[in-house]
């Protein structure tokens, strides 16, 4: 009995150590998270109910800032162009990355080059995309317009000029640089249906457009769904694209919320204000996820 007393010992003492070892050597990673993310996300909850400016003035003014950003014009403008935005790209993107996920699946002759070709834009700098589409999007001399006046149309759009068509072409952009890196995840998911339905739907006498209604679409549900949760947050975060084609503009056309925190907070050093609207940002991705997670019940289907 005492041996195996002792056994029992040795053998909690060696535990012990083991989880001392464990939680020393995640101590460095779990001091980090700590500095650079807890305590700023409490720091900047309690910033945005203040009046800070980013020198001395720092006076708790409670919900204030909150109150005040649905009474401001130019955030709610911003709001609109944002939900305008992602009601434009989210859907948008799924079926043009849907569609090229399909057509390299299919044995797309050179589809490896077409792959690479898609997914290049994603890999692409921002702010390189944005000035080379704004050069294309020039109404004057821009390839885009020149096409255009070619096959007819005199009075073709001043796109990144206009009040009517900067948010339009900004989708455009955003769609054509992200379809490529929705596309490498759609085609994982195909690539994980087994082919032995497609065989017996062929024998069954199915078509093309039965099989991907049938078989492709409710199959590739948790990859669609994955794709909506990544593509509604992104669509909520765009900034770069704006921030160099249009700086929110021509008037507020292209504002979306978070390039009015930037402008709130490094333009005009309304720190408390530019916090508190990106919270409340926060909140919206927040909630419209839950939404989504609530909903996919009815519409994911698991193999």
């Amino acid at each position: 009995m005492q041996k195996n007393d002792g056994k029992k010992n040795i053998k909690i003492k060696y535990r012990k150590s083991e989880v001392i070892s464990g939680y020393l050597f995640i101590l460095p990673s779990a001091i980090l998270f700590l500095t650079f993310m807890i305590i700023p996300i409490f720091m900047g909850f309690y910033i945005s109910m203040t009046n800070y400016d980013g020198f001395k003035t720092m006076d708790f003014i409670g919900i204030k800032n909150y109150a005040d950003m649905f009474k401001d014009s130019y955030f709610t403008i911003s709001l609109k162009n944002n939900v305008i935005y992602a009601v434009a790209t989210v859907p948008g993107t799924i079926v043009l990355s849907l569609l090229l996920a399909v057509a390299v699946n299919k044995g797309l002759k050179g589809s490896s080059f077409f792959k690479t070709v898609f997914f290049f834009p994603y890999i692409t700098s921002n702010v390189a995309v944005g000035i080379i589409w704004s050069l294309l999007f020039n109404p004057n001399n821009g390839p885009i317009n020149n096409f255009l006046r070619g096959i007819g149309i005199s009075s073709p759009p001043d796109w990144l000029l206009s009040t009517k068509w900067a948010l339009p072409a900004i989708i455009v952009v955003s769609i054509w640089k992200s379809a490529g890196y929705y596309m490498i995840i759609f085609l994982a998911g195909l690539q994980a249906i087994s082919k032995e339905l497609y065989e017996a739907a062929d024998v069954d006498g199915a078509g093309g457009l039965t099989k991907f209604f049938r078989i492709t679409l409710p199959l590739l549900s948790p990859t669609t769904f994955l794709v909506v949760i990544l593509m509604t947050i992104s669509s909520f975060q765009v900034f770069d694209l704006i921030n160099v084609m249009t700086e929110g503009g021509p008037g507020r056309a292209t504002n979306v919320l978070v390039y009015r925190i930037y402008q709130e907070g490094f333009k005009y050093m309304h720190f408390g204000y530019a916090s508190a609207m990106a919270y409340f940002l926060f909140f919206v991705i927040l909630i419209i996820t839950i939404i989504q997670f609530i909903g996919q019940k009815k519409w994911v289907t698991y193999q």
